[in-house]
């Protein structure tokens, strides 16, 4: 039986020898790039992706090899990047608002309708999303996109679990505010 060898264990041997450092990027580049592309879309994505496995390499020899699985460093890592991205990521929420609000440009037919539903619902989403706090977003997208739990966001994010928690809770009554506001125009 062939065991599988932890983050970790990945970590410490590319500490001796650096090729190993491919097996972490194989395993994790699919999560951290896709949730970069929903966080600033897909321009920036790969190079924030690449990124955070080149500070994560830089930093091997700092990782705590008591946490075997090593994720919520690097969703971390990309919080920190998408951070530094965060007025990008605020005109992108913007924009899918603002597009999701004007609508298509001719009427829609019955065949597209969920389609357009689902935009306008996006749109609401997106500009709620952009309206929240960056410490509350970041927690929130954590959990929601990266599905990471509470614990492990806040570990991502160097805060306490309290902190972390608190931020989901205000995040989720601003979506759900958000989502009530849709149903109520509906209605």
């Amino acid at each position: 039986m062939v065991l599988t060898p932890s983050d970790a264990d990945v970590i410490a041997a590319a500490g001796r020898a650096p090729e190993h450092f491919a097996v972490l990027f194989d395993r994790h580049y699919a999560a951290i790039y896709a949730y970069a592309a929903r966080r600033l879309g897909p321009d920036l994505a790969e190079d924030l992706a690449s990124e955070t496995f080149l500070v994560a390499f830089d930093r091997r020899d700092k990782y705590d090899t008591a946490r075997a699985d090593a994720r919520p460093w690097l969703f971390g890592i990309v919080s920190n990047l998408v951070m530094r991205h965060g007025r990008a990521e605020s005109r992108r929420l913007r924009l899918l608002a603002r597009a999701a609000a004007e609508g298509p440009a001719d009427p829609p037919d019955e065949l597209v309708a969920g389609r357009v539903d689902a935009a306008v619902a996006r749109g609401r989403l997106a500009a709620a999303l952009a309206r929240l706090p960056l410490a509350d977003r970041d927690v929130l997208l954590l959990v929601a996109w990266a599905g990471l739990n509470q614990q492990e966001a806040a570990e991502a994010l160097g805060i306490p679990a309290g902190t972390a928690r608190s931020r989901l809770h205000r995040a989720r009554q601003a979506m759900r505010r958000a989502l009530d506001l849709e149903v109520e125009e509906n209605e």
